[in-house]
């Protein structure tokens, strides 16, 4: 009898070392006493280091994660927490979910075992499969209302110039030139909001001679106060791409950037390759990351969700067509641009799959 709970206490250790769920258990005084390699991972710390510390030494204070302890402790009841942000010893923020289940161990009273299982890989699939398919149903709809914006639009465009070869009067002929002006001023506002349609003609393409060639662009239109870094790794093979359609989405980016720094700030091109990653719903070997970052005010929280939608700007005098454009040129090579933002830190971040399984 001995020799088998001998043998199930080893067989569940070795389970419970091979999960891949962060497992703690604390005592009765939140102490942590168990911490298996999945959690060692997560907090990166050995278990030598965090045996002994208190939930508040672990988490920081205040934290979810000691409010779900001491809550799931003072009820006796097991509870599960969704999404919780976790800031960890290294400063990193991870979201989890978490369950802690009540254990009632002889000799030791009450303890308390915590499951936590990192979700910011699912929660960026999803939070990217929304916005491709926001992405998907904004264009088709402009594409519909601009249809039928262009031929009204082409009718009125014609009588009014009809109507000019009819007029002697040069005043009256002001009008009907304010009216063709007007009208050539929509269907150029339609096209830039539609984009191209036509699929990219991909070559391989040195990535880093897009971005030199976006950054003399910028360079003449830049003010003084303003620095553009980079930080390029040489070693990444080049993408498969258009580089005229590139240069164009990465300088649409690069301008709102320097839109929102004014006169002073720095901007950083950053290029780094990613193993494994998935873009919306589809993994690829290797995929390009590059990052436009501006240490500026920011975008403002209600508008970073909506800023790809044609129209929305976080500047009173912007078009918002600028980064919409951008995002469908992206999407046409397969790839997605995100956005993270806070005061002193915005960045756009272009994914691109550096294989050619994204036609």
């Amino acid at each position: 009898m001995d020799n088998k709970d001998t043998y199930g206490n080893a067989a569940a250790k070795r389970i419970i070392e091979n999960l891949n769920v962060a497992t703690l258990l604390f005592d009765d005084q939140l102490h942590l006493e168990y911490i298996n390699p999945a959690g060692e991972m997560l907090f990166a710390i050995s278990a030598r280091q965090a045996n002994g510390l208190t939930s508040d030494e672990l988490f920081g204070h205040p934290n979810a994660l000691s409010d779900a302890l001491v809550k799931a402790h003072d009820e006796s009841h097991a509870l599960t927490e969704r999404e919780i942000e976790l800031t960890l010893p290294d400063h990193r923020t991870v979201t989890v979910d978490c369950t802690v289940t009540p254990i009632t161990e002889p000799q030791k009273g009450q303890m308390l075992l915590l499951e936590l299982q990192q979700i910011d890989r699912q929660l960026r699939i999803l939070r990217e499969e929304n916005l491709i398919a926001q992405h998907d149903a904004t264009h088709a709809v402009v594409r519909g209302l601009a249809h039928e914006i262009n031929n009204p639009l082409g009718g009125l465009r014609g009588a009014a110039q009809l109507l000019e070869k009819e007029l002697d009067d040069e005043a009256l002929k002001e009008y009907t030139s304010v009216i063709i002006g007007e009208a050539d001023r929509l269907r150029n506002l339609l096209s830039r909001l539609l984009g191209p349609y036509a699929r990219p003609q991909l070559r391989r393409t040195n990535i880093h001679e897009i971005l030199e060639r976006v950054r003399v662009l910028v360079l003449a239109e830049t003010p003084q106060g303003i620095n553009i870094k980079r930080d390029y790794d040489p070693s990444i093979p080049e993408p498969w791409i258009e580089a005229d359609q590139m240069i164009q989405a990465v300088l649409n980016i690069v301008r709102n950037a320097i839109q929102a720094l004014g006169e002073n700030g720095v901007i950083t091109l950053r290029t780094r390759a990613k193993r494994q990653f998935t873009i919306g719903a589809r993994r690829h070997k290797l995929v390009l990351c590059l990052e436009i970052i501006d240490n500026g005010p920011g975008i403002p929280p209600d508008i970073v969700e909506k800023i790809f939608y044609p129209m929305i700007s976080g500047r009173a005098e912007g078009t918002g067509l600028g980064l919409s454009i951008a995002q469908t040129l992206v999407h046409q090579h397969g790839g997605l641009i995100e956005c993270e933002s806070r005061p002193g830190c915005t960045t756009f971040t272009l994914l691109l799959p550096l294989d050619r399984n994204n036609d």
